[in-house]
């Protein structure tokens, strides 16, 4: 059963910005100017017109629908999240908790085999459905992510592409739920069935603190990884914080992706890209539910910047290292610790 956190969120300052909207399927010099341009000023941007078919989608939200209406015995059994499977109210190993519960995947095709025997009563069907769909994003995050070196006046292209078509790429899937927080609802009923279903698209933004009900279903994080691919419903919920103290609303949409930069982009771009920190509130009245495709690198890659982007006066800002010892600092601290400025020279420079 999901709870939410025992106290509401407190009173905060709430900006009012619009995301800016690529299309991709423009010009595509403008669009690799515009992605840079956001991804330099906001760290997020959305994309329409992707390429990632729509029926591709429509499987995987209905799969992802069909397990967690599930009850909580039955979910159990895909569980326990270490990392992968399924989890609930817990995130990570360190003590953080939110209203929102999970099933997270490796991408690899022979692990998602081998776990859908336990999330689905056709294992062959969802499989399918996750493979095809993580084929259709990485595509996706491949194209943006050659977009961005190409904005960057990058020699080599395929810089930050080839970390997640790599064979070992250590790229997760993640599907969030955020039950509906109903009044009286400390029992199962806000997982059952009957109450789960995809919402209508009526284009409701329910990201507004004013309501009590409202707690923090997903707490203040930075994404570890390269890039995020974010699917979500007509739900609101996603903020970020632009700078400390202001959140901003990420208003939902249903023809687009939303897309975020990784700490690991931002070390790649020296610090060029900024990886925001950004968080999920869960939703009083309905159900929220998010696909994340989390495109990571293979585990002993070194990740240093292209020598284009390292120069007399903007020296690295980071130290090299593997997404292996990044993940290490990243499974050792809290949700919200900041861990990229553990990799800085700066850190280094005060330890010796």
């Amino acid at each position: 059963m999901v709870v939410a956190c025992p106290t509401p969120i407190r009173s905060e300052n709430i900006g009012a910005i619009e995301l800016p909207i690529i299309d991709l399927s423009a010009e595509r010099s403008e669009v690799s100017k515009l992605i840079v341009k956001s991804c330099e000023q906001y760290g997020f941007f959305k994309v329409i017109n992707h390429g990632v078919p729509e029926d591709v989608i429509e499987k995987m939200e209905e799969e992802s629908y069909q397990f967690f209406a599930k009850p909580a015995s039955k979910k159990q059994g895909a569980g326990p999240a270490n990392p992968c499977g399924y989890g609930s109210k817990n995130i990570g190993f360190n003590g953080d908790f939110g209203a929102v519960e999970y099933l997270l995947l490796n991408t690899n095709p022979l692990s998602i085999s081998q776990r859908s025997k336990t999330i689905s009563n056709d294992p062959t069907k969802f499989s399918s459905t996750v493979n095809g769909y993580i084929q259709s994003v990485r595509d996706l995050a491949c194209e943006l992510l050659d977009l961005m070196a190409e904005g960057l006046w990058v020699q080599d292209t395929s810089t930050f592409s080839r970390l997640i078509r790599d064979v070992d790429s250590e790229s997760l899937l993640r599907l969030n739920h955020y039950p509906p927080l109903l009044k009286d609802s400390l029992r199962d009923k806000n997982t059952s069935p009957s109450s789960l279903h995809p919402p209508q698209h009526h284009h409701k933004n329910s990201n507004s603190t004013n309501n009590n009900n409202i707690r923090i279903g997903f707490g203040e994080h930075s994404d570890p990884q390269i890039l995020t691919i974010l699917r979500s419903n007509d739900v609101g919920g996603l903020q970020i914080s632009l700078e400390d103290g202001l959140w901003v609303p990420v208003s939902p949409d249903p023809t687009a992706f939303c897309i975020n930069v990784g700490d690991v982009l931002q070390a790649m771009t020296n610090g060029r890209f900024v990886s925001v920190r950004h968080r999920a509130l869960a939703n009083s009245c309905e159900s929220r539910l998010s696909m994340a495709y989390f495109g990571a690198p293979p585990p002993h890659v070194r990740i240093t910047p292209p020598p284009e982007l390292v120069t007399s006066q903007r020296p690295s800002l980071y130290r090299p290292f593997t997404w292996a010892e990044y993940k290490k600092a990243t499974y050792s601290l809290q949700l919200g610790d900041s861990r990229l400025n553990l990799f800085r020279m700066e850190a280094d420079d005060d330890i010796s």
